[in-house]
């Protein structure tokens, strides 16, 4: 099937979608039944098309595997980072099939609308919407304090996941930066096939001597708890795992390091839900070819290359850094002994108060080789949400592609005056066997931080207090935070810490003024940066 995009209504039903009655019900009344009911929201797409061009350039999936085949992926990585680059600069249109029906002729909305239930508008979009449409691009939200970076609380979104249309029911989300994302999966990775294993290895002991096996789950320093599994009695071997002293993941041990609740686990899934709620573009693989989900009258919104080419950007952007790195490189005004000082001071007060607990200073990577698709098959599609065979139409990890973390980063790259590299800001720091060095503090795993902090709806199950720790990596350039941007300073953020977090704040609010400053001083030096022009 071919990466093609076009505008009309059809009818063609998606594999996984609500009963066929529906969507045909609201195609049918699209095309015939109720076309001034309807289209009288919208725009006229025919006439608009004679007069304008969509915005975007889509990219081809067949055409990325084609370089891939020939021997140069270093080609169809820097091909699909760029079409990734254009695609989240694109401000969309509705010929590309940006927005929604959102009532009153509108096509975004910042307020979930479950009370819009006719044909065509926002209760009944398939699949059925959280949030949005609220913006006309990625970067219209994404662009804090560059490209790629984080939000304001005017960019916040209010979700309604469970169309209850109640004030009270809304939750807020603050917009996270893309800094550093290939490396974040890649961590989640490495650390679920180490969780997994130790989980193989207690059920192969028990299948060989019969008995009980109580095991401890860590990866690369965090505890994740325990698990105890034994024999169930039915033969070939089947065992029952008692879970319940798990804490910070999911029953299935795998490591999901995006969302605000730790709900994602790979870039691609995250890039597609987003791209689907928060701008109404349908990835053909969320609702199938050919298939207009939203009533918008545009199909195949976003291409299977599309979101290849998109999660290769996301992945391949530069790492977070500091503000003494960067001073160090002349890239910033040198810092006084001082401010050096202070930070330094910091950075050992942080320690003293147990933020290293939950904020890990740094992980590793042992191999940091990122591909799209994953060579993880807990990190990639076995079945697009669609239903489509991810093979089939060309996203196959035995034609991945693949970048190194350590080297292969397309932004921040210094240069000296004959143009020759001099440094990769934007790369990771390899560690003596290979490995990335992953300075992001904090550990994949999800807390509880109080009720303070408690929503009025468990979104995802986790718990209403449950939030996945939030890599505090660029943290001084990402004003407001926690994950709703209620917190307008850094000081407001700890002090809202509560739960698992509670004792870390006692520690600091028992350190003296001076102290207080300093470890703020080290939080504000961890910083986000974009040399100009490499963007």
């Amino acid at each position: 099937m071919s990466d093609t995009h076009q505008i009309r209504p059809i009818s063609r039903r998606p594999s996984w979608s609500r009963p066929r009655a529906m969507l045909v019900s609201l195609c049918a009344q699209l095309v015939i039944g109720s076309t001034f009911a309807v289209w009288a929201l919208i725009s006229d797409l025919s006439v608009v098309s004679k007069l304008e061009r969509p915005a975007a350039e889509h990219a081809n999936q067949d055409a990325l595997n084609a370089l891939v085949a020939g021997g140069q992926n270093d080609v169809a990585f820097k091909t699909a980072f760029a079409q990734g680059n254009e695609l989240f600069e694109t401000v969309f249109n509705a010929l590309d099939g940006v927005g929604a029906n959102v009532g009153d002729g509108q096509r975004f909305t910042r307020v979930p609308r479950a009370d819009l239930t006719r044909a065509g508008e926002w209760a009944t979009h398939i699949p059925p919407r959280a949030t949005g449409p609220n913006a006309a691009s990625c970067l219209s939200c994404h662009n804090t304090p560059s490209d790629d970076g984080a939000g304001s609380a005017a960019a916040n979104v209010h979700r309604d996941p469970f169309h209850t249309a109640r004030l009270g029911q809304f939750i807020q989300r603050n917009t996270p930066h893309l800094f550093g994302l290939g490396a974040t999966q890649r961590l989640a990775e490495e650390m679920t096939d180490t969780l997994q294993s130790i989980r193989d290895g207690a059920v192969a002991t028990t299948c060989q001597t019969g008995k009980p096996v109580t095991v401890a789950l860590s990866a690369k320093g965090v505890d994740y708890g325990k698990i105890t599994v034994k024999r169930n009695g039915v033969a070939p071997c089947m065992v029952d795992t008692d879970t319940s002293a798990l804490h910070g993941i999911d029953a299935d041990l795998i490591v999901k390091p995006f969302q605000w609740k730790g709900s994602v686990a790979f870039i691609r899934a995250f890039n597609r839900d987003a791209a689907n709620n928060e701008i109404g573009m349908q990835a053909v693989e969320l609702v199938g070819h050919d298939v207009d989900g939203d009533g918008d009258g545009v199909i195949n919104e976003m291409t299977i290359g599309d979101m290849t080419s998109l999660a290769i950007y996301m992945a391949a952007q530069a790492r977070p850094t500091t503000r003494t790195e960067l001073a160090a490189l002349g890239l910033l005004p040198a810092l006084s002994k001082d401010e050096v000082q202070s930070i330094n001071r910091g950075s050992l007060l942080f320690q003293k108060a147990r933020c290293i607990a939950c904020h890990l200073p740094y992980l590793a990577i042992k191999q940091p080789i990122f591909t799209e698709p994953s060579q993880n098959k807990h990190y990639r599609d076995q079945l697009f949400p669609a239903g489509q065979n991810p093979v089939s139409l060309g996203v196959n990890p035995a034609s991945a592609i693949a970048f190194d973390l350590t080297r292969d980063q397309p932004d921040n790259v210094i240069k000296d005056a004959a143009g020759n590299v001099t440094f990769r800001l934007g790369a990771f720091q390899k560690d003596t066997g290979g490995g990335a060095i992953v300075e992001l503090f904090g550990d994949l795993k999800r807390h509880d931080m109080g009720p303070d902090l408690a929503e009025s709806i468990d979104e995802v199950g986790t718990g209403a207090s449950v939030f996945l720790t939030r890599n505090l990596w660029g943290v001084g350039s990402t004003a407001p935070y926690l994950h709703d941007g209620r917190a307008t300073t850094l000081v407001e953020a700890v002090l809202y810490h509560g739960g698992d977090a509670a004792d870390s704040r006692a520690a600091f609010l028992h350190l003296p003024p001076d102290a207080q400053q300093d470890l703020m001083a080290f939080l504000k030096n961890l910083v986000l940066f974009r040399i100009p022009g490499q963007n």
